[in-house]
């Protein structure tokens, strides 16, 4: 069973950094693509990125590409978001996904609770 718990969150500055992970404490996670979405309050969920099982394949929301970068580690069942140059639209409870299939519009099996990312000006 997946379970998925995203750390790292945080108020940050606007040109700041920060870097989010995601753990998971079940038995398949590098059989699984990962991914990262976020909420924002009186928005709809947006895909951010994703990552294929062997990190071979990303893609991005377009808004993010240059600033944002997933990665994960298979050997410690974790996954990450670099986010440099954050800018106030970037704020949002940050969430992880795993399912099969690397894409945006894939169904999501497994979600975490998230991460709450807060962008001053």
């Amino acid at each position: 069973q997946v379970q998925l718990v995203e750390s790292g969150g945080g108020l940050v500055q606007a040109g700041g950094s920060l870097r989010l992970s995601c753990a998971d404490s079940g038995l398949t996670f590098s059989d699984n693509a990962m991914a990262w979405f976020r909420l924002a309050p009186g928005k709809e969920r947006e895909f951010v990125a994703v990552i294929s099982w062997n990190s071979a394949y990303t893609e991005y929301l377009d808004s993010v590409k240059g600033r944002f970068t997933i990665s994960r580690d298979n050997t410690k069942n974790t996954m990450f978001l670099q986010m440099n140059n954050l800018k106030p639209e970037d704020e949002a409870n940050y969430l992880c996904a795993a399912g099969r299939v690397p894409s945006r519009s894939a169904r999501w099996t497994s979600w975490g609770q998230g991460t709450l990312v807060n962008v001053s000006s």
